[in-house]
C-alpha cells in the first residue's frame, strides 16, 4: 500500500507514524505540522523526520503564513504547492490519512 499521511500538528507523533505500515509513505506537513520541517529541539531535527523510508513534503503556503521560506526547511523535506499535493495523492499514493 502507498500511504500519504497529512500531519497538521506539532505534537510529537513519530510513534504513530512508526506504527503505520506501508510499502511507500509520504508525510505531508501542513498547518502547524510544518514546524517539523523548520525547527530543531535541543539542536536536533524533529523525530518525525527520522520515520524510516518516508518521503517528506511541506506546504509552501503554510510555511509562508508562519514566516518561513524554503531556505528554512530541512533538506529532507521538499516544499510543495497545493497543486503538487493533489498530484501526489492522485498519482503517487493509494490512500491518505490525517494525523
Amino acid at each position: 500500500m502507498k500511504l500519504a499521511v497529512f500531519l497538521s500538528d506539532w505534537d510529537r507523533t513519530e510513534a504513530t507514524l512508526e506504527r503505520l505500515k506501508a510499502d511507500k509513505m509520504g508525510v505531508i506537513l501542513v498547518g502547524n505540522g510544518i514546524y517539523h520541517a523548520v525547527l530543531k529541539a535541543g539542536g536536533k531535527d524533529s523525530p518525525v523526520l527520522s520515520t524510516a523510508g518516508a518521503s517528506f513534503y511541506a506546504l509552501a503556503d503554510d510555511l509562508e503564513t508562519r514566516g518561513f521560506t524554503a531556505a528554512n526547511v530541512n533538506s529532507k523535506v521538499k516544499v510543495v504547492s497545493y497543486g503538487d499535493i493533489v498530484d501526489l495523492i492522485m498519482k503517487d499514493y493509494e490512500k491518505t490519512a490525517w494525523l
